[in-house]
């Protein structure tokens, strides 16, 4: 059996979450979200006391171990996806810019990113998968039917992140999240090993200007074409 696969990439803030989630719900597809694997293997080698010293040989081999061992958990509710990292509710916990900081440093290492791949690759199970992060259909998935590569201006991201962190209680200033948002990019795009960027072959979404429905619209639409094809 044909297993149907669609990526979401881009970079942070730009709704790819939002809109995998539900296009896997439209489709009756299994959801990968890469981001929260690299978040909550950023949050475990922090915990550990090891994030800053990866650059030690005996570190980023016990980096490594971690990463292919990783005790974690996606589990589904009614209030959404609940994700645990050894047994410890982190749902909220990983959505933190400090924690996104933390796994834009592991992404960027070659060792740490090999020892996830395959954990990824796993998701792919019938009747499909929705993959959302920033090098599913350039790395992870390069066979996906349907890519897509959403984007906006850093200064829109940066805006819905406020309103977002606000919503959770938290007080921010968007010249910080601004500030973290650019430097983010600029790590997630020269990083040496899959950087971001859109595939060859991907369908461009900017959503700095548009809504979500209308961002989900053009998506389901290219979607169904490709998978008709």
């Amino acid at each position: 059996m044909t297993i149907q696969i669609i990526t979401i990439d881009g970079p942070s803030g730009s709704g790819k979450g939002t809109l995998a989630a539900r296009l896997a719900a439209h489709y009756q597809y299994h959801l990968l979200d890469s981001g929260a694997i690299y978040r909550l293997l950023g949050l475990s080698l922090h915990q550990k006391d090891l994030l800053d010293t990866l650059d030690q040989a005996d570190v980023l081999e016990q980096g490594a171990e971690i990463a292919t061992h990783l005790d974690i958990q996606f589990l589904s509710t009614e209030k959404g996806i609940q994700i645990l990292l050894e047994g410890d509710d982190v749902t909220e916990t990983i959505r933190t810019e400090r924690v996104g900081e933390f796994a834009s440093k592991v992404a960027a290492i070659p060792v740490l990113r090999t020892a996830l791949f395959d954990r990824q690759r796993a998701f792919a199970q019938a009747p499909g998968l929705v993959a959302d992060g920033r090098d599913m259909a350039t790395a992870v998935f390069p066979e996906a039917k349907a890519k897509i590569y959403l984007t906006a201006s850093a200064e829109s991201r940066a805006e819905r992140r406020v309103k977002q962190l606000q919503a959770m209680g938290l007080d921010v200033k968007i010249s910080d999240i601004l500030a973290n948002i650019q430097a983010r990019d600029k790590r997630d795009m020269e990083r040496t090993v899959a950087p971001l960027k859109p595939a060859a072959d991907a369908y461009i979404i900017d959503s700095s200007a548009l809504s979500i429905e209308d961002v989900f619209k053009m998506m389901t639409s290219y979607i169904d074409a490709q998978l008709t094809k």
